[in-house]
């Protein structure tokens, strides 16, 4: 690696980690104005709006890599073009193609990290996010394993195996503990169903009364069962595609195809992620024909609108296939690839016409 590769390649990682911190910044600011709307719900203070935010944070930093990626080299980039320093580069033999490909260097390490973070922090502290809010905003103590969902409430533990939507539960356990933290009562209900505030009712129920004597069993068609455990509570059990890895979405489309489940959500999902690496790389290869190929008079204020547009523009390109792929069940590597693809086309033939 000569001096002028590597001199471009660290202006452009500085230049993309400071857009990152910037952005990353930006969208903490307006996820902490909408958390302070919940502030005061239960226990879900100052504390843990910003506990929160530091848990959300790896997540909104995987995904906000290639829009870094982009402003930053554009602002270094356009830096080097208005100093003639580009101008100089070219002159002491340094092409176009070269240029190029010291960005992309620098978008190899942008791409390690972003993976690094996407795949192996964020999905784990993404659950630990909801986790907590969900906790701190309902008093109940949670915990969420490969058994479904455990909540405390008083003497009271209850197991739900499967929430099938917000308002309907199968396969709950709930066990009753007297002052003494003696086990007197275990209800099984095969389903559960929210009718109001504070109100389920379960139907199909044992249950079973231990006293210190005997062991009662007791079968009921339907029961109503009293609990401040409200419907949004138990979203914390529904799974999401920003809380699992790529080898975690892989195997749960497994799962649901094998049980004859739709999965075209979590698969648009899957290689959206897997695709979301490469498009730093469009990003950066639309910053280096965007720069070179325009007049050095142009400010950094323009260039970086100009990166803005570009990047909203292709977010919102991302997002309409996207939908219209799950709308009309289109091939989700298709539906992943496409606007990528057409946007790399796009900087492609800009490159070819940069002299």
């Amino acid at each position: 690696m000569n001096l002028l590769t590597l001199y471009i390649v660290k202006e452009v990682l500085k230049g993309s980690f400071l857009a990152l911190i910037l952005l990353l910044t930006l969208f903490n600011l307006f996820t902490f104005s909408d958390e302070l709307k919940d502030m005061g719900t239960g226990d879900y203070g100052l504390k843990e709006i910003f506990l929160y935010l530091l848990l959300t944070s790896p997540r909104v930093f995987y995904e906000l890599v290639p829009s870094a990626a982009l402003l930053g080299s554009l602002f270094v980039l356009g830096t080097m073009a208005n100093h003639s320093e580009i101008v100089a580069m070219r002159s002491a033999g340094l092409p176009v193609m070269g240029i190029i490909r010291s960005v992309m260097l620098a978008g190899v390490v942008l791409v390690i990290v972003s993976i690094s973070v996407g795949e192996l922090i964020a999905p784990q502290t993404e659950r630990s996010a909801r986790l907590l809010k969900t906790s701190s905003q309902h008093n109940k103590v949670i915990m969420h394993t490969r058994y479904g969902i455990w909540l405390r409430e008083g003497n009271q533990f209850v197991n739900i195996r499967k929430v099938q939507g917000n308002s309907q539960l199968s396969n709950i356990s709930i066990y009753q503990l007297n002052s003494q933290k003696k086990l007197t009562e275990i209800i099984h209900a095969e389903t559960g169903k929210f009718i109001n505030n504070e109100q389920w009712r379960l139907t199909d129920i044992k249950r079973t009364q231990i006293t210190d004597n005997q062991v009662l069993p007791i079968h009921e068609e339907e029961k109503i069962w009293k609990t401040s455990i409200a419907p949004d509570l138990l979203k914390i059990i529904v799974i999401k595609p920003d809380n699992l890895s790529l080898v975690d979405l892989a195997q749960y489309i497994n799962f649901l195809n094998k049980n004859n489940q739709k999965s075209q959500v979590f698969e648009a999902a899957f290689w959206g992620r897997l695709i979301n690496p490469l498009i730093t790389f469009v990003m950066l290869m639309v910053a280096t024909p965007f720069v070179i190929g325009i007049k050095r008079g142009i400010s950094m204020g323009g260039r970086l609108m100009a990166g803005i547009i570009i990047g909203m523009g292709f977010n919102i390109l991302d997002k309409i296939s996207n939908h219209m792929g799950l709308v009309y069940d289109l091939n989700p590597i298709i539906v992943a690839l496409l606007p990528g693809s057409l946007v790399f086309i796009v900087a492609c033939y800009a490159v070819s016409k940069t002299k």
